[in-house]
This record gives C-alpha cells, sequence and structure tokens, in this order.
C-alpha cells in the first residue's frame, strides 16, 4: 500500500504532457470543494430555520390543543391539567379561552385573535421572550391588558396605553348571529414574532377573556408543550380519544405544519441537487484518470514487466484519483465548517453594505438569515462524496490492469 501511495503522488506531481488533463483535474477537485461547501451551508441554514420555527412560531403556537365542542368550556380543568402534566410526552399543560373578533381603533376594524392565558402558567412559555420586560410587567398587573403583534401595532399606530375596542359575534341557539358585544382593553405592549402571525395574535388574561366569550368553566380548552414536537400528531390523537369530555383535537402540525413541511422540502431538493454537483465533478475524476491512464501506459508497462501485480496497479490510480477528491472535499469541508457559525452575521454585513434586505420581517417569520451547523450534516457530505469519489476511480483503474505490457510498449 505504501508503494502504491508513492506511485500514485508521484503519477500526479509529474509533468503531464497534455495540458487539458491537469485542467479536467483541477476543475473536478474545485467542484467537489465547491458542492461541499455549498451543500455544508445550505443545510445548516435549513437547520437555522427549523431552529427558528420551534424557538419562535412555537414559543406562541402550542404544540397541541384540546378544546370544548361547547360553550361551557373543560370541566374541571384544573384537575384535568394536572393529571395530564403528569403524562412523560408532555412538557407543560396550560387553559387557554379564545376569541375571535374585530378590532376597533379610530375608524379603523381588523380581523383579531385573542389568545386568553392563565399566567400562572406563563412561567413555561417561551412567548414571554418574544415581550419586553417593562411591556410584560404592565401587561402582568392590569388584568384589561392586552398584548398586540408589532405588525399589528404598526399598521394601526397603535401605542402602549391606547385603549382599543373588540367587536366580539355572539352566537344563539338557533346558529343565528346577535349583535356583537363590545369589549374594551387597554395596549400593554407588542409582541414580536414576526412574519404573519405579527399581525392578528394577541395575547390576553384567561379571566376576562372566558368571562366575555361565556365559557362558563373558566377556560375553553388546554394547550400542550410536548417533549417532542415532532410527535404532536400521535400523542395529541391519543390524548384526546382518553379524555373523559368531548372535546376537539388540534396541533401545530395542523396549523403551522406547512412551514415545516417547505423546510423539509428544500433540505430535500438541496441535497439531491447538490450531490448530483459532487457527482459531476466526480465525473471529470473518471475523465482525467482515463487520459492519465492513456498518458502512462508505458510506466504501467515497464511496471508490469518489473513485477507489479494488478492490484498495485489499481490502487496507484485509485489513491491518485483519490488525492484530488479529497483534497477537494478537505478544502470544502473545511470552508463549509468555518463560513456556516458565521453566515448570520456575514449576510448582515453584506445587507449594511449594500442596502439590500435578504429577508423581510414582514414577510417571513424571521428578518435575518439563520444557520444552524450540524456535525451529522458535515460527516454525511464527507462520506457521500468519498464513496462518490471512490467509484468514479474505480472504472479508470481497472482499464490500467488490463493494459498489455508488450502492445503498450511495442506502441
Amino acid at each position: 500500500m505504501s508503494l502504491a501511495w508513492f506511485l500514485g503522488a508521484r503519477f500526479r506531481r509529474g509533468k503531464q504532457r497534455n495540458g487539458y488533463i491537469s485542467f479536467i483535474s483541477f476543475s473536478s477537485t474545485a467542484g467537489i470543494a465547491l458542492g461541499c461547501f455549498v451543500l455544508i451551508v445550505l443545510l445548516s441554514i435549513m437547520n437555522g430555520f427549523e431552529r427558528e420555527l420551534l424557538t419562535r412560531i412555537l414559543a406562541v403556537v402550542p404544540h397541541g390543543e384540546l378544546y370544548s365542542i361547547s360553550d361551557e368550556g373543560i370541566d374541571d380543568w384544573q384537575h384535568a391539567a394536572k393529571k395530564l402534566g403528569e403524562d412523560p410526552r408532555i412538557s407543560s399543560v396550560e387553559p387557554y379561552t379564545k376569541i375571535t373578533g374585530m378590532l376597533q381603533h379610530k375608524g379603523k376594524l381588523r380581523a383579531i385573535e385573542l389568545t386568553g392565558l392563565d399566567l400562572s402558567y406563563a412561567k413555561h412559555d417561551r412567548w414571554r421572550d418574544q415581550v419586553s420586560k417593562s411591556d410584560w410587567v404592565t401587561f402582568k398587573n392590569d388584568e384589561n391588558s392586552v398584548l398586540l403583534g408589532a405588525g399589528f401595532m404598526t399598521k394601526l399606530s397603535l401605542q402602549p396605553g391606547d385603549r382599543i375596542s373588540v367587536l366580539i359575534p355572539t352566537a344563539t341557539q338557533d346558529l343565528s348571529f346577535k349583535a356583537p358585544h363590545t369589549m374594551s382593553l387597554t395596549v400593554a405592549g407588542a409582541l414580536s414574532i414576526g412574519g404573519e402571525m405579527d399581525n392578528y395574535v394577541a395575547m390576553m388574561h384567561l379571566d376576562k377573556a372566558s368571562v366575555e366569550a361565556g365559557v362558563r368553566s373558566g377556560a375553553q380548552g388546554l394547550r400542550f408543550r410536548l417533549q417532542d414536537p415532532y410527535s404532536a400528531y400521535e400523542t395529541m390523537r391519543s390524548i384526546g380519544y382518553e379524555f373523559p369530555q368531548a372535546v376537539y383535537i388540534s396541533y401545530w402540525t395542523r396549523t403551522q405544519g406547512h412551514l415545516y413541511n417547505d423546510i423539509q422540502l428544500v433540505r430535500t431538493v438541496v441535497y439531491i441537487a447538490l450531490t448530483l454537483v459532487i457527482a459531476v465533478a466526480c465525473f471529470n475524476i473518471v475523465s482525467s484518470l482515463v487520459m492519465a491512464v492513456r498518458e502512462k501506459r508505458g510506466a504501467i508497462a515497464i511496471l508490469k514487466t518489473m513485477g507489479a501485480s494488478d492490484r498495485l496497479i489499481r490502487q496507484t490510480f485509485v489513491i491518485q484519483g483519490l488525492i484530488n477528491g479529497v483534497l477537494g472535499i478537505v478544502i470544502g469541508t473545511v470552508s463549509g465548517v468555518l463560513v456556516a457559525p458565521n453566515l448570520s452575521a456575514i449576510v448582515t454585513y453584506i445587507e449594511k453594505l449594500t442596502g439590500v434586505t435578504l429577508l423581510s420581517g414582514d414577510i417571513y417569520f424571521i428578518d435575518f438569515l439563520p444557520s444552524e451547523l450540524q456535525w451529522v450534516d458535515v460527516a454525511v457530505t464527507v462520506s457521500v462524496a468519498l464513496v462518490l469519489c471512490l467509484l468514479a476511480t474505480w472504472y479508470p483503474a481497472s482499464r490500467a490492469v488490463n493494459i498489455s505490457p508488450a502492445s503498450a510498449l511495442n506502441g
């Protein structure tokens, strides 16, 4: 094997009569390096989006919900929450009441979705991180206050301390509607989540919401945060079917799952596309090695007449091709590992330099490019690239083994 390494490195360093072979060899190394670099960076971006989805959107949107099919609400919700909280699959349970209405301010009307929460359970919620400390204190001390989405406040020119009115529709038993009743609230501050949710989400106190919605039990439903958010479908259906009261079942993959599905789809497309880029670069290894075998026919014949085995010849050209591939993999992987963790800062600097905003907070749920490097992605990328490089060297190495010393020397 040491002799094969020596010969492979010698053949690669040797001056080639055909400059085109050198160019093809360089392009294969550059292509593999670029493919590995871009694949690691883009997978890190997808990981970043997935992380922000879990920490931002799912900070406000619960992993799962059970809500009563009647206006009575959840019977003895305190006992139900305590019992369900003992389930090892569940991280926390909290009561809620949801109101859908029209917010009225200075002659303007906008649809709004108010969620009433018991603040004694808020210590479990990460959505508090999306509210400033002063706004949270104001909201906590005033039961008639409300936290509105940042986009909502911007579009209606609302400020903390403003009074707003919410028109709440009232249904009757014959499914007709009476004139809506009005609920007055004071704006405590802004809730900044990002994306479209900033334009309709709002938080208020549970007791106030239950009274205004006519929920007699004090809570319309229960919100769940699970140990594994991705098991929401199976877990919530299991809990809902065993619940002693008739309830509707909801989970985050049903309401916000399109975001997660989009991320996974893009991840798959990126992986397939860039793996093909690496594969194309590996075809250049095939081309360069085939031409190198033709150029080294005489050297191969001499080695064979000196007693070199077929295995040694094959290993020599496999190693020669792998040197180009491994060099590209190392360059691309090291570059990707260095750039991916700092990508957010790099993009922010470019945005300031050019004045171009890559992600708008009004459209997307974040206003920066997230990135999270995972070593599993690096390992998979390197493994796939190595396998493709090894496969690319096998055919030219096999052709080198089949060269006849007599014909090569006589030619």
